[in-house]
């Protein structure tokens, strides 16, 4: 890529990262907030929300959310870090949790695709509630584009609009008879 064409591909992450968040159903049912993003990174963060607790008496967050916050910051840095904007799909995601994060902060997680091959990025990421050198958790992370190689020219809205269009399907009074196994009996 050449540093002409940096500018632009910035862009166009910059205006499709949002959606990464608000298309994902369960990133928007957490309220996770996309923040920036740059070539080969991504920013995320995770208002605290006390339905997302999983100790109502110490008011800490659920492990599962901080896991759910650092996969989709990492999957955004992979798709960043890829020329052609494809989706991906996680390989591989380890964490190390160092400390709980602290009640009624926000969570930000912090990730770089250090390594892109053709078809895979390899991501590191950090979160933290404040401070990045006293993280509440790291990960490391591998993804695995699954875009065709070639430029589609269906965008990916049209397709699905063609899909929801599609007739619903039809049932035969006779399906019920076609699954039974042989030699059932009545």
């Amino acid at each position: 890529m050449s540093e002409d064409q940096k500018p632009e591909r910035l862009q166009r992450l910059w205006d499709l990262a949002p959606m990464f968040v608000e298309g994902t159903p369960h990133a928007k049912f957490l309220g996770m907030k996309f923040v920036a993003i740059d070539i080969s990174r991504a920013t995320l963060s995770l208002p605290y929300d006390k339905k997302l607790v999983g100790n109502v008496e110490t008011g800490i967050l659920h492990g599962g959310v901080l896991t759910a916050l650092l996969d989709q910051a990492s999957g955004l840095a992979a798709v960043s870090s890829f020329e052609d904007v494809m989706p991906v799909a996680t390989l591989d995601l380890r964490i190390d949790y160092m400390r709980a994060g602290k009640p009624g902060k926000t969570l930000i997680a912090e990730a770089h695709a250090y390594k892109t091959t053709r078809h895979i990025a390899f991501v590191r990421a950090i979160a933290h509630d404040g401070d990045v050198n006293d993280p509440v958790a790291t990960s490391q992370a591998s993804f695995m584009t699954t875009g065709r190689n070639k430029k589609s020219s269906v965008n990916p809205l049209a397709r699905t609009k063609a899909v929801a269009d599609l007739p619903p399907a039809t049932t035969s009074a006779t399906a019920p008879e076609a699954n039974k196994p042989t030699g059932a009996k009545k």
